[in-house]
């Protein structure tokens, strides 16, 4: 009986994986390829803000700011001073003991950030500071470009490198005079954005295409309504708020962000000159065209022969004279099957294959592309950076 229970579950089992349609097996493929609205696009007004400011390191083993060079320096010492009630009547240039150093301090202030909420900073050396390992930022408001207020930085620098050396020698891993203070801003002024009053916003694309602008637009329609969206141009698509979402923009906005959209792009080869480096796209394609790839070596070898007449054997008798015969030997050697045919409306596999069939380096594919796209066999752009 129960060999039996466990036959027909095996049954039912081989039965269950063979009324799976084909057509799911597609849907599952398309759907890898597709990518969310929130990885492609962004709502127009929700964004970071730069942020900036001057400060003193301090704390610094001798590798801080040195007399030349960092005047500004020690009148910013002086300038703090000051500010905490110390007058000095002292020569400024007698301050710089190289245990300060002048600084940049830049952060992101996020969307919808609060205050109270800590930033990470990062921390670089205006003047000529060898080293800012083991300084202490002091305290360093960060404004906008609007010249307020956002935040404050203050704490200890994290450097991620090292130096050590002695007798002529060094080592050094990564540079100096820069470095991180990990949650060292803290936000005291925030951005506000009345998302709750928004009747529609905007999605702004990363890469502006009115293919995938358009398919952007399609799918939202498909899931919230017809004519909640609509492609303005290739890099922006609005989006109106349908009844039922009226006073939910968040939700509206997630909602959005979460579907799929297959993206496209276009046929371009992007090529690093300095690096070898090719990437091409998958819509690259080529025209009928021949290639040819080859390399000429001559090889030119010379030899000396020498001949050495015997020594006189009686007094007085003539002594021979050594002559010496140049022979050269000039070799051509021309590599062979270096032309091959690529037929049209080849795929980016079936090009990768021929010119590796010819033996091309990537510095060599260079020039074949190169060749390829003023010939205008390359239905691609090609781009040298």
């Amino acid at each position: 009986m129960k060999k039996r229970i466990w036959w027909m579950a095996m049954v039912g089992c081989l039965i269950l994986f063979q009324v799976v349609p084909l057509g799911t097996v597609e849907l599952m493929l398309r759907s890898s390829e597709a990518a969310r609205i929130k990885d492609i696009a962004s709502i127009e007004g929700v964004r970071e803000n730069q942020l900036i400011g001057y400060g003193l390191v301090v704390g610094l083993d001798r590798t801080g700011d040195s007399v030349v060079g960092g005047q500004f320096t020690a009148q910013a010492i002086i300038s703090m001073l000051n500010t905490m009630g110390i007058n000095l009547k002292v020569d400024p240039i007698q301050l710089l003991t190289k245990n300060t150093a002048s600084v940049i301090v830049t952060a992101k202030l996020p969307p919808f950030a609060r205050p109270g909420m800590k930033l990470d900073v990062q921390v670089s050396s205006l003047a000529n500071a060898k080293s800012l390992k083991g300084g202490t930022l002091l305290l360093t408001p960060l404004k906008a470009p609007n010249q307020m207020i956002y935040a404050v930085a203050q704490g200890p620098i994290s450097t991620s490198g090292f130096e050590a050396g002695e007798g002529g020698t060094s080592v050094v891993k990564n540079q100096q005079s820069g470095g991180i203070v990990p949650g060292g801003a803290i936000v005291e002024r925030g951005i506000d954005l009345a998302l709750q009053s928004w009747e529609k916003f905007s999605l702004t694309m990363h890469q502006a295409d009115f293919t995938t602008a358009l398919r952007v637009s399609e799918v939202i329609n498909a899931h919230l309504g017809e004519g909640v969206a609509a492609a303005l141009n290739s890099g922006q698509v609005q989006v109106t708020l349908p009844p039922q979402y009226q006073g939910q923009v968040v939700q509206m906005i997630a909602a959005v962000e979460g579907l799929d959209v297959n993206v496209d792009v276009r046929a371009k080869v992007v090529v690093n000159e300095r690096t070898g480096t090719i990437v091409m796209g998958e819509h690259v394609r080529l025209s009928s065209m021949a290639i040819s790839h080859g390399n000429l070596t001559i090889k030119i070898k010379s030899r000396f022969n020498v001949s050495q007449p015997e020594a006189p054997g009686l007094i007085g008798s003539a002594a021979g004279e050594t002559v010496v015969t140049p022979e050269v030997n000039t070799d051509v050697e021309e590599e062979l099957k270096r032309v091959i045919q690529v037929d049209g409306s080849v795929t980016l596999g079936d090009l990768v294959k021929a010119l590796n069939s010819v033996g091309v380096t990537p510095r060599d594919l260079v020039a074949v592309l190169t060749a390829a796209k003023a010939a205008g066999a390359l239905q691609a752009d090609l781009e040298l950076i």
